[in-house]
């Protein structure tokens, strides 16, 4: 006999063996109706997996976060049938869960267009009506590889025979259709019933673009048909914020295949891309940061020193040094070079913390087909630091950085703030002991802020831990920007230290930070935020000057040059447009205000303005009436 507790800590006795489909039955017809897996001792499994042992268990239902990735795992197989029936001639290979939904590659005899989606949906909706039971086998490795050479899917056949032999394998079968799974998938198609197909795109086998172009199909999966819909409609409106094409209507920068990946700035881009680093400058100056600026070329020899060589070698750009026969490294981060600064002069634990800033030029050689506009690029300027101190100040310093971290975001409109704490990677750098208490340190820094995060598992930098910021944008995405990173490892392995109370020497801790990170991507990030309708103190044109008829351009220019007096960046059009077609041409371009000026604001001295997205108008008095209005909206950061 057996004992099975249930999360209300009731215990149920089973002669073994029993399956979770047989206790769901027993506590009743509505829970084995909506079960679709299990959770066994904290371990997701299939919901008829036999039960051998003294367990805990929880079953998953759709109302439960687990069994997204379920049914975006089924839809993935779902997806696979339905081509291999349209399609038999087509070799599938893998179809993992990703973010937002999941994908397949594929060979077909013929490649797929986009026309071809709907018939395969259609196919698919079809499987899912049928209810084919998805059931786990069990085979012996080597009848598998036969079983799939002989269907002509080599590619799976491929991935068997790299697993090793004394392993069994795992196919699930729904109908006539059998695929490579480890699962766990819900007990039947019926359940997978809110999807749709997005795109096809290229994608390598196994990554290298040495092997076979396959196509990639991309599919979306939700549980409910409202999420699915809410997703598309999040979709459209993405679109709809790109910020590529924001930029060319507000002329703020543009990419050239003769540099992928590097940034041409125009004056409008260049304008925001100043307002933020010197926010940021003027922030940190005054919570001790002593700003440096390092070499984008530094000898291979010290990337090899700090680890970053054998761990970002093939992201790095390289140049030779030839009258000396060295490779030169053009920087992809900053560490190793501001640790380069500290041990030029001999350290005191007096001394510490040292905050060291840079708005740091760097480059890494992303891959072609994942640059993105401002999103993804090879140049980047990060508001990177790095602060030098002893393992007493973690905490403190790190309670500083996350409340500079909100404070900033809170400047540039994002309120929800999620923070994830990732621990240690599968390929790491320094001691079991050096993780421990870096990780440990980080934990007590972040409970000590009084912070929640969520744990990201395995996903710290290869030299410590890290917590990472993810702000919520307007239409309720995530993007990860800032980052703190606890490291006990490099200042050891460039042999930096200090000189601590009793005169010995010790390596310092290095807390490595970005608040806002690239600020190309933040750039982005604001742009579709706000949908290029920038609070007024970001906007690269504050004001644009409209004088209706040509009687009053003097008065408009006298306007003009108050505001350039106060330091507002404004445009003045005194062109023969009518106003309304200046109003709509500098709407378009999103200049938060315009400024209308007709022969009763000349006469009496007054303002009359509208703005950006609203079709009244406001009225004041006088300029100094309205300068007044202008300088709480900035402080208002509205």
């Amino acid at each position: 006999m057996i004992d099975i507790k249930l999360p209300d800590n009731k215990i149920i006795t089973y002669e073994r063996p029993v399956t979770g489909t047989k206790i769901a039955s027993d506590i009743s017809k509505t829970l084995a109706k909506n079960a679709i897996a299990l959770s066994i001792n904290g371990e997701i499994i299939d919901l008829n997996t036999v039960i051998t042992d003294h367990s805990s268990i929880r079953f998953i239902t759709l109302q439960d976060e687990e069994s997204l990735e379920i049914i975006r795992h089924d839809t993935a197989h779902i997806l696979a049938q339905a081509i291999k029936n349209l399609f038999p001639d087509t070799q599938i290979t893998i179809g993992p869960v990703i973010s937002d939904g999941f994908y397949y590659d594929v060979l077909p005899k013929t490649p797929f267009s986009i026309d071809d989606l709907p018939a395969i949906e259609k196919e698919m909706k079809r499987i899912v009506a049928k209810n084919f039971p998805i059931v786990r086998e069990t085979w012996e490795r080597d009848d598998a590889i036969k079983f799939f050479q002989d269907m002509g899917e080599y590619f799976k056949a491929e991935i068997i025979a790299d697993i090793p032999k004394n392993e069994n394998i795992s196919l699930y079968r729904q109908g006539d259709f059998i695929d490579l799974c480890r699962g766990p998938h819900s007990p039947s198609t019926k359940f997978a019933k809110h999807f749709k197909l997005m795109k096809i795109a290229g994608a390598y086998w196994r990554g290298d673009s040495k092997k076979t172009m396959l196509q990639r199909i991309y599919g979306t999966a939700w549980v409910t048909k409202e999420d699915l819909d809410n997703y598309l409609h999040k979709l459209e409106e993405a679109a709809r914020r790109d910020h590529r094409k924001i930029a060319k209507k507000m002329d703020l920068f543009h990419i050239q295949p003769e540099a992928p990946g590097m940034i041409f700035w125009h004056p409008n881009g260049w304008t925001i891309y100043k307002i933020l680093e010197n926010h940021v400058r003027n922030k940190i100056t005054t919570l001790g940061y002593l700003e440096v600026n390092t070499p984008i070329l530094v000898d291979k020899t010290l990337w090899e020193k700090s680890g970053h060589w054998d761990k970002f070698g093939e992201h790095m750009f390289t140049s030779q040094d030839k009258e000396k026969d060295k490779t030169i490294g053009i920087k992809p981060m900053n560490c190793p070079c501001h640790i380069e600064i500290f041990k030029t002069d001999i350290r005191s634990y007096k001394d510490l913390p040292i905050r060291m800033a840079e708005f740091g030029s760097c480059h890494r050689n992303e891959p072609s087909g994942s640059l993105h506009g401002l999103m993804r690029v090879r140049g980047m300027t990060q508001d990177d630091a790095h602060i030098f101190c002893t393992e007493d100040q973690i905490t403190e310093e790190t309670i500083a950085f996350t409340d500079l971290v909100k404070d900033l975001y809170k400047d540039f409109g994002f309120n929800q703030l999620i923070v994830k704490f990732s621990d240690r990677p599968e390929v790491s750098a320094g001691s079991d002991q050096d993780w421990q208490k870096a990780e440990l340190s980080l934990k007590n820094a972040i409970e000590a802020a009084g912070i929640k995060y969520q744990i990201n598992k395995g996903e710290g930098a290869f030299y410590g831990p890290k917590i990472e910021f993810h702000l919520r944008d307007a239409i309720g995405r995530e993007w990860q920007c800032g980052t703190l990173q606890v490291d006990f490892v490099l200042p050891k392995r460039l042999d930096a230290y200090y000189i601590d109370k009793e005169g010995l020497k010790k390596h310092p801790v290095m807390l490595h930070r970005a608040a806002l990170g690239s600020l190309e991507r933040f750039i982005g990030i604001l742009i579709e935020h706000y949908e290029g309708k920038f609070p007024l103190w970001l906007a690269p044109i504050q004001l644009a000057i409209l004088p209706i008829t040509t009687d009053v351009v003097d008065y408009a220019h006298k306007i003009k040059e108050f505001l350039d007096h106060k330091s507002y960046r404004s445009y003045l059009d005194d062109s023969n447009e009518k106003i309304g077609s200046k109003i709509r041409t500098h709407s378009l371009t999103k200049i938060p205000v315009l400024i209308i000026i007709g022969r009763e604001e000349k006469e009496k001295k007054s303002v009359t303005i509208r703005e950006l997205g609203s079709n009244k108008q406001l009225f004041f008095n006088n300029i100094l009436e309205f300068i007044e209005y202008l300088d709480k909206r900035i402080v208002q950061k509205s």
